[in-house]
């Protein structure tokens, strides 16, 4: 109980923190689209691809933002 009280008044800080991280790592995903596609590159051979690359790095990085976030949130609901 001891960690839970010392996080509290910083928890407010720690999610606005991982939502607009969050946000940035979705926005910069494009449905159906190669990471190229952001910057002005055309992808035609896009229905079936395999993340590789920077892309798979941005996907997972948004799941584990995500998972953090969540967690946030039910850490603040107990508090």
């Amino acid at each position: 109980m001891e960690i839970i009280q010392t996080v509290q008044p910083a928890l407010p800080f720690v999610q606005i923190i991982l939502s607009v991280l969050l946000i940035a790592a979705i926005l910069l995903q494009q449905r159906g689209s190669s990471l190229g596609g952001a910057f002005g590159g055309d992808n035609f051979s896009s229905a079936f691809h395999k993340r590789r690359g920077a892309e798979l790095f941005l996907f997972k990085f948004s799941v584990g933002i995500a998972i953090l976030f969540v967690l946030s949130a039910l850490l603040n609901i107990l508090v």
